[in-house]
């Protein structure tokens, strides 16, 4: 496990390589991708970490401050840790991906940061961390301490505070038994923050945007790759393996969530993740995907046959999904809902059962239900289903990140015909909403039948099998 990098030192962060300065570009397969003057992730600087921090200020009551808790290390077992990641809403205003820090706004100081006591011994087992030092120099802040003196700090600041805006989720212990933040809570001067947060971190900057186009890429790039790999290496084990490999190789930090890699009936499993399956001759397998570049994940779907073509009976279902996912593609434009591109895709589902004759009669939710019970799409950011105190009723504005997945998934049922049972089908692509409509993201994947089939025929290109892994910081 490594740790945190400080540009312009040789500390190492999560995930990460250590920053160079200036530009350099090598050649097409093997790329330095720089940290240049302030920047703490590629195109987002310190100046911007202290907009988005100032921006939050000015949407709170006056007198009000703001408590945000790094993400601690999570146990495995005794001596082994979970993969870190940090919280969204600290990496969001400090640019921060180093565990258990306390980050503190208030009228005094636009970023106060308490940071982990220095520890010769954790450091020998687990590098470097960012202390008090490094807080202003690297992060910006202009008042800064160690974690051990908290206690006597941040309860003064709790008891000046008209109100007091946290996550009570993700609050560190450390904080929440304070005596001073039990007495806020008591009185009611303490407030979700994630109204807030959500809010700002909802609408995406070109910068943030550059981000996750860069995380679709990887992702769309993995995809490819397994889907050649598929033809050889028929067994789900071997693709999720080969989807997060190509992923981390082209620069991923770690993947959003756990891969979700189902052949057959597997697909029709929505968060199926066991992957100890051979898939059959004929069969399809389901991958939905997304990984972590710098903060921002990504988010998609492809289902594929690996035997290289679609039988008539999955060609059937897969044109009806498909058919929905493009009709809900000209409903993504700003004032558009997420709730209203939910209900018209439902509406398309259910003719398509109709036109399959699984189903009979007029809409019947309980029926539906047995083909479908997921949302037509959420939110995308710094997580996979983001910003989710904003409303599905919301309408959409530029700059937010949605994703389209329509699919159905076919009971082995014996009132199912034979020919449909077990199918499991959903398509996932990434949409940014632009000013006049909409831009998708995870392009790069195929998915219309014809090229999916005309990709599965050709052969692996001899430059992507000895492709060397791009660097990045």
């Amino acid at each position: 496990m490594a740790s945190i990098l400080l540009p312009g030192d040789g500390i190492l962060n999560h995930g990460r390589l250590p920053t160079m300065r200036g530009s350099l570009r090598l050649n097409r397969t093997l790329r330095w991708q720089m940290l240049s003057g302030d920047e703490l992730f590629p195109g987002i600087s310190l100046r911007d970490f202290k907009e988005r921090r100032t921006a939050l200020r000015s949407r709170l009551p006056t007198e009000s401050m703001v408590i945000l808790s790094a993400a601690s290390v999570k146990q495995m077992t005794d001596v082994v840790p979970y993969p870190f990641r940090q919280d969204a809403d600290y990496l969001y205003y400090t640019g921060s991906q180093q565990p258990e820090g306390i980050a503190v706004l208030y009228d005094d100081a636009d970023l106060c940061m308490f940071m982990p006591n220095w520890d010769p011994e954790r450091e020998t087992w687990n590098g470097k961390l960012a202390g008090p030092d490094e807080a202003s120099r690297v992060f910006g802040a202009d008042v800064t301490h160690s974690l051990r003196r908290l206690r006597k700090v941040l309860p003064d600041i709790i008891r000046r505070a008209k109100t007091v805006f946290c996550d009570l989720g993700s609050l560190t212990p450390v904080v929440a038994e304070l005596e001073a933040f039990q007495s806020a809570l008591q009185q009611g001067r303490v407030r979700s923050l994630n109204r807030y947060s959500h809010q700002q971190r909802w609408v995406k900057s070109p910068s943030e945007l550059n981000l996750m186009r860069e995380a679709a890429s990887i992702t769309c790039k993995a995809v490819k790759r397994s889907m050649q790999a598929s033809r050889a290496w028929q067994h789900e084990h071997l693709l999720a393996a080969t989807v997060e490999y190509e992923c981390k190789r082209r620069g991923a930090q770690q993947m959003a969530f756990p891969s979700v890699v189902g052949g057959g009936a597997n697909g029709s499993i929505v968060h199926y993740s066991r992957h100890d399956k051979k898939i059959d001759n004929e069969a399809l397998v389901l991958m939905d995907v997304g990984c972590e570049y710098h903060g921002y994940v990504s988010d998609m779907t492809r289902t594929w046959p690996p035997c290289g073509y679609f039988t008539d009976a999955k060609k059937q279902v897969y044109t009806i999904i498909l058919d929905v996912m493009k009709e809900c593609f000209k409903m993504c434009r700003p004032g558009v809902t997420l709730s209203q591109i939910h209900s018209r895709s439902v509406a398309l589902l259910w003719e398509g059962l109709l036109k399959l004759g699984l189903v009979t009669g007029p809409f019947d939710l309980f029926k539906f239900y047995s083909f479908n019970r997921t949302q037509i799409g959420h939110y995308l950011g710094m997580d996979v289903h983001d910003c989710s105190t904003v409303s599905l009723d919301r309408p959409l504005q530029p700059g937010v990140v949605i994703t389209i997945e329509p699919g159905l998934y076919i009971p082995a049922k014996q009132t199912i015909p034979e020919k449909f049972r077990g199918i499991g089908i959903r398509i996932e692509d990434e949409v940014l909403i632009t000013a006049t409509g909409y831009e998708i993201l995870t392009a790069e994947a195929p998915k219309e039948i014809e090229e999916i089939e005309q990709f599965l025929a050709q052969s692996p290109n001899d430059n992507d099998l000895t492709e060397k892994p791009s660097l990045f910081c």
